[in-house]
């Protein structure tokens, strides 16, 4: 069996699309697939990582002259034909083309629905319709099993909520050690993505700085495509209780070692979901915006808003909210962990039994 994925990272796309499809990718290829994947060359782009974890990638070229006005995407007409040109080269039979983009929809899948057997979407817009034969959404909305509605064929299997979530292994090997936090603040954590393109990262250590608590210990984390790695460091220095860090192999291991975490929205939300850790989120792309408000609504993130109206005073005064109150804190792991008990625990995820015919 075949299977292609369509999708990109950049420093202004971010990495959780790349991320959720090597999640699929490494199951895929566990099983026996022979799996490959189609990205474009975007500044801060993961194709290495991708290689570096055993896959082939074709690469699209990136041109800026070819740029739609709002986005780096590529023209939906340009992508299309360079992604038919490639399945040709990689020969028939593909039995399953994965798409992971914001900028693709019916069009693109429409002409390229003759190369392929089936085709699945990864999204969680819900703003655009799609030809797809399986559509997978992880994330949490308010009347989800209504998002699709009209978007997708009558003959689409749906696969929608934190309950078809994507996770790595290294989170479901490390969720059988869970343990139950007692509401006291001994250690945070700050990651916003792989990119944070807005720097939210910075205004996040401002807050900690003037917090002045070293009794807390603080992990930063980056992303390889983070653009403002150096002040990030430099900030981290000048606190001896703050450690930083860069491109991480265990994420899991520093979210199940948390008492709290500020972060962004996104994959990362999912994931900190499923370890029980209370965060405080602003809002960094607007695809996260409404799946935030979700999580805030069934109580398990405080949402500041969106980045531009967020400073790092706001989140230091919740901090300091937070810290006088731990039943807040212990009800909010408890609401998240509730919240993924749901996730499928079989042993492959329900695309992959999909995919493989299972």
């Amino acid at each position: 069996m075949k299977a292609v994925f369509r999708a990109d990272a950049s420093i202004q796309i971010g990495t959780g699309h790349i991320m959720r499809c090597l999640t699929l990718a490494d199951e895929l290829k566990e099983n026996g697939a022979e799996v490959l994947f189609i990205s474009r060359e975007l500044p801060g782009n993961l194709i290495e990582l991708i290689e570096k974890k055993g896959f082939t990638v074709y690469r699209l070229a990136y041109s800026p002259m070819n740029e739609t006005k709002d986005t780096q995407a590529i023209s939906w007409q340009i992508d299309a034909d360079e992604t038919k040109m490639i399945l040709q080269l990689i020969g028939f039979p593909i039995s399953w083309l994965i798409i992971d983009h914001y900028s693709l929809d019916v069009r693109w899948e429409n002409q390229l629905r003759p190369f392929v057997n089936k085709i699945i979407v990864i999204d969680d817009l819900a703003n655009r319709p799609h030809d797809c034969d399986v559509l997978l959404d992880q994330n949490l909305y308010e009347s989800m099993d209504l998002r699709y509605d009209g978007l997708v064929p009558d003959h689409c299997q749906k696969l929608l909520g934190p309950g078809y979530g994507l996770l790595r292994p290294e989170f479901k090997e490390t969720r059988k050690r869970l343990r139950k936090r007692n509401g006291q603040v001994r250690r945070m954590l700050i990651f916003f993505g792989g990119s944070d393109p807005t720097n939210e990262t910075v205004k996040a250590l401002e807050a900690v700085r003037e917090l002045n608590r070293p009794d807390i210990a603080v992990d930063v984390i980056v992303g390889g495509s983070n653009p403002y790695r150096k002040e990030v460091k430099e900030l981290c220095e000048q606190m001896p209780y703050v450690t930083y860090y860069s491109q991480v192999e265990n994420m899991a291991e520093f979210v199940l070692n948390a008492d709290l975490a500020i972060g962004a929205g996104g994959v990362t939300m999912l994931e900190r979901y499923y370890l029980g850790l209370p965060t405080i989120v602003s809002i960094i792309a607007l695809n996260q915006s409404e799946t935030v408000h979700a999580a805030a609504s069934n109580g398990v993130v405080w949402n500041l808003g969106w980045h531009e109206d967020v400073n790092s005073q706001m989140i230091l005064d919740k901090l300091r909210e937070l810290l006088q109150n731990s039943l807040l804190l212990k009800e909010a792991e408890e609401k998240a962990v509730h919240l993924m008990k749901c996730l499928q625990t079989e042993k492959n995820h329900p695309a992959i039994r999909i995919m493989m015919g299972n």
